[in-house]
Order: structure tokens, then C-alpha cells, then sequence
């Protein structure tokens, strides 16, 4: 059994490893609730990027780690890319209460993608909805449900990332 023993240079980088696990675990687990919110996608991966951009960064990481966040930042981007292709995340993005647009243009995304989810948002709206009528009741009803549907996950990882997510959107 010694031959599968880890060498001390191996528990360091496992240790090293870990660091760079944890915030893809936490990510897995608030996506993995009953109810993943669209509107915290893009937020997530930005904070995925941002903790995967200082680990490439930091000195104390081996050039093994080093490398292996090169290849999770080229998986981000892969993601990215994808995600750019589908309407329904800046839409979703801009009518959350809290991100808006403001959310893009304080984190520094691209002006042409900020001003193109913008434009998503009129058209969607002026295409399917501009038009139809709502009775008052239904306004009722909507808030019942939107109110009724929260839910909340007190499980650490969750709360964690939860904590981290908002703290990266209040203080931009």
C-alpha cells in the first residue's frame, strides 16, 4: 500500500488543487436547488472567472494548478460563448430587479453587448407583450405566486456561495 501513499510535494498540490475545487463545488450546489435562478447565471460565471483569474495569478500555486485553470478559464469561455448565443440570460439579466444593465456596465462587460441585451429586452417586449392586456386580477395573482415561490437552502456551501454572489454584486 505505500506505493499509493502521496508524496509530500503531491499533498501540496492536492491541497493547492482544493482551493481551486471549491468554488466549482459551490457553484454546483446553489445551481443545483430547486430553484436555479437564470438571472445568477451570468453573475456566477463571472465570479468563477474572476476567483479562476487570481488563482492564475497567484505564486503560491504550482505551474500544475496554474495550468489547469488555464484549461477551466478556456471551459469558462467555451461557456460564455454558448451562453452568448441564447437571448434569454440578458433578458433575464435585465429585468432582475437587481442587475438591470447596471450590472454589465459595472463589472466592465463590452458596450455593444450591454447596449445588444438592451435591445433584446424592446423587442422581446414589443414583440410578445406590448400589446396584451392584463386583467387586474391576474397582477393579483402574480405576486401571490412570485412571493409563494421562494425558496431558501441553508445548507453551507450554498449560503457561502450565496454570501459571495451578493457581496460581488453589491460592492460594484
Amino acid at each position: 500500500l505505500q506505493q499509493f501513499e502521496l508524496a509530500d510535494n503531491e499533498w501540496e498540490i492536492a491541497g493547492q488543487l482544493y482551493d481551486i475545487l471549491k468554488i466549482l463545488k459551490d457553484t454546483t450546489l446553489f445551481f443545483s436547488r430547486s430553484t436555479p435562478n437564470l438571472a445568477t447565471v451570468i453573475p456566477a460565471m463571472d465570479l468563477i472567472d474572476d476567483q479562476m483569474t487570481k488563482y492564475s495569478r497567484d505564486t503560491k500555486y504550482s505551474p500544475l494548478i496554474h495550468a489547469a485553470v488555464q484549461i477551466a478559464k478556456k471551459t469558462l469561455d467555451r461557456y460564455y460563448q454558448m451562453m452568448d448565443k441564447s437571448e434569454v440570460y440578458r433578458i433575464a439579466m435585465v429585468l432582475h430587479p437587481r442587475h438591470k444593465l447596471a450590472y454589465f456596465k459595472s463589472t466592465g462587460w463590452e458596450e455593444d453587448w450591454v447596449t445588444t441585451a438592451e435591445t433584446l429586452v424592446r423587442e422581446e417586449f414589443e414583440h410578445a407583450y406590448q400589446d396584451m392586456e392584463i386583467e387586474e386580477d391576474d397582477i393579483d395573482s402574480m405576486v401571490v405566486n412570485s412571493a409563494t415561490n421562494l425558496v431558501t437552502d441553508t445548507s453551507c456551501e450554498v449560503v457561502f456561495f450565496q454570501s459571495t454572489l451578493f457581496y460581488s454584486l453589491t460592492v460594484l
